[in-house]
């Protein structure tokens, strides 16, 4: 079973906007490979964008925050946030059916209270000077710990409405 054998893809990319829209996240359902399942792309800021745009920052940096919180959501069955290596905010929130894992979803792209951005890492990683990566990092918000529960309790209502109704 897949995600979108419960609920059609434009139902997913409308709870996609929905989290960007409330919570200001770049915010994406995930198949149980990790693979988008939609073309939706908002940005929070001008940074994730530039080191996704390079093979090393998508490979190294994005792919690998997700991959590895996704599997710490799937063998817990609960939400994880932690930080990618840039230093933003990743939260990762499981969706089962029954005792069935289907994917994720996913939020990111803002700091959290007391978090920077890692500017000398990210240029080990992707080759972006560290000065590119400060500038770009200048717009940053910032996410409180009260907002990512609320983001959490949002999703996880979102995904047992979808599941329950089917």
């Amino acid at each position: 079973m897949k995600l979108t054998d419960i609920y059609p893809v434009e139902k997913w990319v409308e709870l996609e906007q929905e989290i960007h829209d409330r919570f200001h996240l770049d915010s994406n359902v995930f198949n149980v490979d990790g693979i988008r399942i939609s073309e939706f792309k908002a940005w929070v800021n001008m940074l994730c964008p530039v080191i996704k745009a390079t093979d090393k920052g998508q490979s190294f940096i994005c792919a690998v925050a997700h991959m590895n919180l996704a599997v710490m959501a799937k063998n817990s069955g609960k939400a994880v946030v932690e930080e990618c290596d840039a230093g933003l905010v990743k939260i990762v929130i499981p969706i089962f059916l029954r005792e069935t894992f289907l994917g994720a979803v996913g939020a990111c792209g803002l700091l959290m209270d007391d978090g920077e951005v890692d500017a000398f890492l990210v240029n080990k990683i992707t080759d972006i000077e560290e000065e590119k990566v400060a500038n770009l990092s200048e717009d940053i918000g910032s996410i409180s710990s009260n907002k990512i529960k609320e983001l959490i309790s949002f999703v996880e209502d979102k995904i047992d409405h979808i599941l329950t109704k089917e």
